[in-house]
């Protein structure tokens, strides 16, 4: 292995090596601990300290990083107090996520560090989102974000690299090939000879840099990195190295052939380097042996103060109010001015003028800019806010919203676009793996609203109607809002784009141009989790929310008869337990309306939270009417048949006669 120096100082050279010694002895230390039990798990990155320290000293320290597994040396070069890394792996309350996760599952905001999640594909996105944010602040400032050669193959990996490149992002993609993805080799994991490869498809600058050799490693970055803050692009970079340990320690290394462990030994980073030190009269036999005592001191002193450390005792309490970062909701009126408009120029207007009111607000989609969206909802937006803020994307809807996530990281709220609700299945994973949880890892707020264009009544079929608003209800991070008047849709966006929380944000198709209402013309907020009584009555509850609000108001106004407390729900998450129950301790009977079909849907949980807390009040068994169990037909006979819309009478009859 050669060094070649170039301009470096001496001082420069040693505190490299110091810096690949001191994650080396770290890692040996807690291979020790970890035969003892006293830790639970261990991704070794020994043999590949170079490329973490390398990158890390590369960047200013106010640049953000992303890393991985088995990139210590990037939180032991970013000075982090060994103790609290230490807390952190024992899941100690001085750690980073106050023992909600474990290793390397977390991020600190004062030191530009975001962890990664286990999907780690998403990881390049969020990076995608934090040097957007550079470029918007205009602050010459880069990222560096790690992944494996076994992440290149995930979609998110190609997602991301798309973005950054048609948008000029000043990203430094790192891949670390250390030859398998867990057990399985390089040749069952890609077929192109580098990596570095995929990313000249993408029209990228890519180099490969032997991941071994600290000094080539580091030049090599340092030039680049200079670079990319005078001229903002991304970069790809593949390393080459090697895993001499198992994936993880549990899982061994019988799958790598012996004769391959003994050649990627021989070109250990830190032993090369330091013979390379001791040739050259930089270092002496009597240094290291102090540096090492120094380090051994400083890992055992730590260690004691994090072994020392009380377990975490803590209570549901803690638990559930960490789930949701702090909402300060600020009420804002509305003058006496209104205007009677669409549902859809509410969402338009309400959009709009959120955009005045922030300025750090950005909005993404497919086709949102010129096109002004396929529903034409953000139409002339880029006139007043610039391509900047109103930005067209690929349609790699996954990457978009760990983006969004990066956005927030930087302090920049964002408004997603799904084009059709239904397409957020193939960016499930970064909403509730991701943006749901991140709070309740590591206090990291997620400042994103995705607006879901969704429903049937339009014939638009099975891939362009569906009401999925149960598959975020389920998951703890998340707020889920479904209103169905304009003047709701307004407020309520206007409210969900303050929240500093991730909000989804369905709009029914159906009523984009059916409903109108009076609506202030300027301004206001509406609060969530606040259901709406639309009528009174003593007989009977309906509760509902979207189109289903409208199909009661309408079989009310059929069934005049019939006394009614109609209830919008508005909110689905937070959802407004309280008006329910007084309105069901009222008039005994309920009826839940939905437009998802029947099983698993939110009417289910509503109808159970009725049982448990109401039981006594009932004088009927709660009733659920939502569509058949089938996928949503294009046909509008066929489409007619699978809403719940023509069953609501009927039901409502019945349960009113029992």
């Amino acid at each position: 292995m050669i060094f070649i120096k170039k301009n470096l100082s001496n001082k420069k050279l040693l505190e490299l090596y110091k810096a690949m010694l001191k994650p080396r002895m770290i890692e040996e230390k807690m291979l020790i601990l970890l035969r003892q039990g006293k830790i639970s798990k261990w991704f070794s990155g020994i043999g590949q300290e170079a490329i973490a320290v390398g990158v890390t000293a590369a960047l200013q320290e106010d640049e953000y990083i992303l890393p991985m597994h088995r990139n210590l040396g990037v939180f032991t070069s970013r000075n982090i107090p060994l103790h609290r890394l230490f807390a952190q792996w024992q899941g100690k309350a001085s750690g980073f996520t106050k023992g909600r996760d474990r290793s390397f599952h977390f991020g600190t905001q004062e030191y530009n560090i975001i962890g990664m999640i286990s999907h780690l594909g998403p990881q390049l996105g969020v990076a995608d989102g934090i040097a957007l944010g550079n470029l918007l602040k205009k602050n010459n400032k880069v990222c560096a974000v790690f992944t494996g050669d076994g992440g290149t193959s995930e979609g998110d990996f190609h997602e991301a690299l798309n973005i950054a490149s048609v948008w000029n992002l000043p990203v430094l993609f790192c891949i670390e090939n250390n030859g398998y993805g867990l057990s399985t080799p390089n040749s069952e994991q890609y077929n192109c000879k580098n990596l570095a490869d995929r990313g000249i498809g993408y029209g990228m600058e890519t180099h490969i840099i032997d991941g071994n050799n600290i000094l080539k490693l580091y030049n090599k970055v340092v030039a680049l990195t200079k670079s990319m803050r005078k001229n903002p692009r991304p970069v790809l970079l593949e390393f080459k190295t090697f895993r001499i340990r198992g994936h993880e320690e549990a899982s061994g290394t019988k799958y790598v052939p012996k004769e391959l462990i003994e050649d990627w030994a021989k070109k250990d980073p830190l032993k090369n380097y330091q013979k390379y030190l001791l040739d050259e009269k930089l270092l002496s036999l009597d240094e290291i042996l102090t540096i090492k005592k120094g380090l051994s001191d400083e890992i055992d002193k730590n260690w004691k103060i994090a072994n020392d450390e009380d377990n975490i005792v803590s209570n549901v309490e803690n638990e559930l109010s960490d789930v949701y970062s702090i909402t300060n909701y600020q009420e804002v009126n509305s003058n006496e001015s209104v205007e009677n408009i669409r549902f859809v120029d509410a969402i338009s207007q309400g959009l709009e003028q959120a955009m005045h009111r922030h300025d750090n607000l950005v909005i993404m989609g497919q086709d949102i800019a010129e096109y002004g969206g396929v529903f034409k909802i953000t139409e002339g937006f880029i006139d007043t806010f610039g391509k900047d803020r109103v930005r067209n994307t690929p349609i790699c809807e996954s990457a978009i919203v760990a983006a969004a996530y990066g956005l927030s990281v930087s302090g920049i709220k964002s408004v997603v676009e799904m084009q059709f609700a239904d397409f957020v299945s193939t960016g499930f994973n970064p909403i509730v793996n991701l943006l749901a949880k991140s709070y309740y890892r590591w206090n990291q707020n997620a400042d994103v609203v995705i607006r879901m264009p969704c429903g049937a009544g339009v014939g638009a079929g099975p891939f362009h109607s569906q009401t999925n608003e149960a598959w975020f209800t389920k998951t703890p991070g998340l707020k889920v809002v479904y209103p169905a008047f304009p003047y709701d849709a307004k407020g309520l966006l206007t409210t969900a784009i303050e929240d500093p929380n991730p909000v989804l944000f369905f709009e029914h198709k159906g009523l984009y141009r059916t409903i109108r209402q009076d609506v202030p013309t300027d301004y206001y907020t509406l609060p969530l989790g606040k259901a709406a009584l639309l009528q009174e009555g003593n007989d009977i509850t309906i509760i509902a929310f979207g189109a289903a609000v409208h199909w009661s108001l309408d079989t009310l106004a059929e069934n005049l008869t019939i006394s009614a407390d109609l209830i919008d729900l508005r909110s689905l998450q937070p959802l407004d337990t309280a008006s329910i129950f007084t309105s069901v301790k009222k008039t005994g009977k309920v009826i839940i309306v939905q437009e998802d079909s029947l099983f698993g849907g939110i009417a289910s949980d509503i109808s159970s939270l009725i049982h448990e807390n109401c039981f006594e009040f009932l004088d009927a068994p709660v009733r659920r009417v939502a569509s058949i169990e089938t996928p949503i037909p294009f046909d509008p006979q066929l489409e007619k048949q699978y809403l719940a819309k023509n069953r609501l009478e009927g039901a409502l009859k019945s349960l009113l006669a029992y």
